[in-house]
Order: C-alpha cells, then structure tokens, then sequence
C-alpha cells in the first residue's frame, strides 16, 4: 500500500441521492474524488467540476481498471440494486446480484491498495424486530427480508477483508429522507408521500401505519458517512437519530407543510415488515463524533420546499411507494 496517494476516495452509487450529498463534502474538504455510477439512479444533480465520473457498476471491469488506476485511499460503497421491493419479490436474484456486485467491488479496492472501505448497511433491515430499543450495534443481527440478509452478507464479507488489514466500517443508516431523493419510485415514503401530495394525489399508508422507523435526514448522514471515511475505527456503527417515529406521523406531517386536501389512501400491509425500529446511535458519537443535527420538522420541511420546486417535472410519474 506504500504506493497509494492520499486524499483520494472513490465513492460508487455516488451520483445517487446519498451519494452527491457525500461527494460534494469529500470535495470540499479537498480530497480528490473518483466516481463509480451505472447513472441507473441519477438524483439529477451535477457533480463538482473536480470529480471524475466513470459511468459503470461498482462490479464491472471498467470499475476494477478504473480503481487500480485511481489508487484511492478510501472506498466509500452506497450503490444499491432494487431495493426491499425487489428483495421481496425476487430474493435469490437480488442477493445473488447485489452480492457480486458489491464483493466484486470491494476485492478491486483491496487490489488496488485502498486501506478503508466504508459501506451503507441498513439499521432496520439488518436487526429486523429487535427485542430493545433503540437498538445497539451489540445485538444479534435478525434480518426479516432478503435485502437486510444481503446486507448482513456483505458485512460479513468485510470482517473477512478486515483480517487482512483493511479497515472497514458498516454504516447502519436509519431510514434516510431529504432532497434529491427519488419520489417516484418504490422506497423512501418521505420522498414518495411529498411528491404525491403535491402532484394532488393521496398519500399511501401500508397498514395501519402505526410502524415506526428511525428518519434521519440525508444531510445528516452525509456528515457521518465522511466522518467515518476519516476514522481509524472499524466495524457496525448505527447512523440515526434514536428515536420512533411513525409511518402516518410522517404523512400526516407533510400533508400538513403541503397544505394538500388530497387525502389518506390505506392499503394492506407488506410481508416481512419490520414492526418498529429505532437506533442507539451513541457509538457513532464515540467513534465518529457524529449525532444528528436536524430536528424530524425542519428535515420535513426542507424536503417539502425541494419536492415543491420540482413538482411540475415529477406531477405525471408518481407512484404509491412504500417507506
């Protein structure tokens, strides 16, 4: 590794909604950035002028070429495939290509000399219905669905390459919410509610709606995923607020800030959803100094303000969506 250039870290899925975010910090700070995106899941924002952008999957040749090139000091891996939904209704094909994909990806790095490698793991998903809450990295992982197992897996696969000296951390985000993200697809109800409500159509509540979730707000998480590019600490580490916080709290919240008359629709609740979850954030404050800055009300709000300035672009492509 003594060949390998500081300051430099290369972000995959970083043109995504977490991902720009985290890109334009790592930027700021003065560190050189290097891209990894297949653009599947593009937020729409431009990247910095300074960033280099290879279009391709974090797995693919071009991405293993690119890498032993760039040399970095850090991967940072937030791409995602899919997501629960697709998790749901296709388990043995999302694992099977999520895993290549990002195993693949981690082994180039390690090739490449890269001496961190930090992912985005998923708190909820990972403990499934954990028996405290908010619940510490020191429980039992029991994930309920095929993607907080896929993200389990890859966990596992970096205590592996964490033996051989890399360090590696597992971010287990909350449920991240804020501008950029995708309000028309299938995941993240902050997003999808706002977009909705705004577009004149009902909100969507699975269930009786009383499932809680932890939010975190996305500026927030980009804080406490750069702290951790710049810790020495490796493992688990929760990324959330520590609190509970309703599914129909949330809408109810943004029908609310959007002055929307468009009603609540209830639907059936989904298969293997995790009942309530909440996250003891407090190793993130020892490890990382990090905690969550920005109250559930003015993350709300900002997203609305975001979705309202885009509300003519996305009014024709809503979808019902799920938290």
């Amino acid at each position: 590794m003594s060949d390998r250039r500081p300051g430099r870290v290369a972000v995959v899925g970083g043109a995504g909604f977490i991902g720009t975010h985290v890109v334009e910090r790592l930027v700021r700070g003065g560190l050189t950035v290097l891209v990894i995106d297949d653009l599947s899941h593009p937020c729409g924002v431009p990247l910095p002028a300074a960033v280099e952008l290879l279009e391709a999957s974090g797995g693919s040749d071009a991405a293993r070429a690119a890498l032993e090139r760039f040399r970095p000091q850090a991967l940072v891996h937030l791409a995602a495939k899919g997501g629960v939904n697709r998790a749901l209704r296709h388990p043995a094909g999302h694992i099977r290509d999520v895993l290549a994909e990002s195993v693949g990806c981690f082994a180039a790095a390690q090739a490449a000399g890269c001496a961190s490698v930090v992912i985005a793991s998923s708190g909820g998903a990972v403990y499934g219905d954990p028996r405290v809450l908010p619940a510490p990295e020191r429980l039992r992982p029991a994930p309920r669905s095929a993607y907080g197992a896929e993200k389990l897996c890859e966990e596992t696969y970096l205590a592996t390459i964490a033996q051989q000296g890399v360090r590696t951390l597992a971010l287990r985000y909350g449920n991240v919410y804020g501008p950029r993200q995708d309000g028309t697809g299938e995941a993240g109800v902050v997003a999808i509610t706002a977009t909705r409500l705004l577009a004149g159509r009902s909100a969507v509540i699975y269930g009786d709606g009383l499932q809680t979730r932890d939010f975190v707000y996305v500026e927030d998480v980009a804080d406490a995923t750069v702290a951790a590019v710049n810790s020495r600490r490796g493992g688990a580490v929760n990324v959330g607020t520590g609190r509970e916080t309703s599914v129909r709290d949330i809408v109810n919240g943004l029908v609310e800030l959007t002055g929307s008359t468009a009603g609540i629709e209830s639907q059936l609740s989904r298969p293997g959803e995790v009942r309530r979850a909440a996250l003891d954030a407090s190793r993130a404050q020892r490890w990382l100094g990090w905690r969550a800055q920005t109250s559930l009300m003015d993350g709300l709000a900002r997203t609305a303000e975001f979705f309202a300035s885009r509300a003519p672009a996305v009014a024709a492509t809503v979808s019902p969506g799920v938290p």
